[in-house]
């Protein structure tokens, strides 16, 4: 504990420093959609309440925690125990560890004291793949023929009762996360996601389409970092401005492990501030970052925008 304290006392006073290049730039208020923590099957940088607890140090207003293996609503209700003054949801995807494509997972997620079990996540880890398929890896199918599973459309029929649910596309191509949007559309669901849109390989034309049914597409800082980042903080920026802020969700996907080199990935929520620096020095507008860093989010939530 006294070494997290101290790790804390030291992002707080690097904070400022990392803003100064956009000095209206700062996390109150922020909601990142998409942190990775301990507890967890595989190894994690931090454990949940410890990034709880410097989110709320550095204003914050919430974080949506997120377990490829099992649920997460649980933890978001102890956490908010252990610290209070932010908000901590869970969800749940739909892996083999939780049977796939399963809505009974869904509807006691949804129903775990506090109901902060928020959002439902289509298959993540074990998404269906042509490698995955060649090679025999277990995986979880959601459509055949260009069609969803009957499977998946009952799941999304149970999310259209909860009004409080989000749906996320997970890890599914872009042609299924389609399918998925539209159907979602289609049964009223009001609170849809597509999870790192551009990791996904969504194109602009795919997300554009996705936003008039009424999606949120998500851009994370992870993708953007390493040695061989996946995507540039440029091609964020070219993408936002072309599907337009008001559909987009910006967030960090952190939490995972890096052995240097190269040097370790930041800790959620430094990284989330840094993103909104990098945005911002890419050409967005304070406003525009307010709107996908705090107010999208709230309002993907079920939330009052702040």
């Amino acid at each position: 504990m006294r070494k997290i304290t101290l790790f804390l006392g030291l992002m707080l006073l690097a904070a400022p420093s990392a803003a100064q290049t956009g000095s209206e730039l700062n996390l109150k208020g922020a909601i990142d959609f998409h942190v990775h923590q301990a507890p967890d099957s595989v190894a994690r940088a931090i454990d949940a309440d410890d990034v709880a607890r410097m989110g709320k140090a550095m204003g914050m207003r919430g974080m949506v925690m997120k377990n490829h293996w099992e649920p997460t609503a649980s933890l978001a209700y102890m956490v908010r125990k252990m610290v209070p003054g932010i908000e901590i949801f869970g969800g749940v995807t739909q892996d083999l560890a939780v049977g796939g494509i399963n809505p009974e997972a869904v509807k006691h997620m949804a129903a775990i004291t506090g109901g902060y079990g928020r959002v439902v996540w289509l298959p993540t880890f074990d998404n269906d793949t042509p490698e995955k398929r060649a090679k025999g890896i277990p995986y979880v199918q959601v459509s055949e023929g260009g069609k969803l599973l009957p499977s998946v459309l009952k799941l999304l029929d149970f999310v259209a009762t909860q009004p409080q649910l989000v749906m996320e596309s997970g890890h599914v191509n872009p042609d299924e996360g389609l399918m998925m949007v539209h159907a979602a559309h289609a049964r009223g669901i009001k609170h849809i996601v597509i999870t790192h849109a551009m990791v996904m390989h969504w194109t602009v034309p795919q997300m554009q389409e996705a936003a008039r049914d009424g999606a949120y597409l998500e851009f994370v800082y992870h993708a953007t970092l390493g040695t061989k980042p996946q995507l540039t903080i440029a091609d964020y920026a070219a993408a936002m401005k072309a599907v337009g802020p008001q559909h987009c969700i910006m967030a960090t996907d952190l939490g995972d492990v890096h052995t240097p080199p190269p040097p370790p990935y930041p800790l959620e929520p430094q990284g989330f501030l840094d993103f909104m620096v990098a945005m911002h020095q890419a050409g967005l507008s304070v406003a525009d970052i307010n709107l996908m860093s705090k107010t999208n989010p709230a309002l993907a939530l079920g939330l009052p925008p702040p």
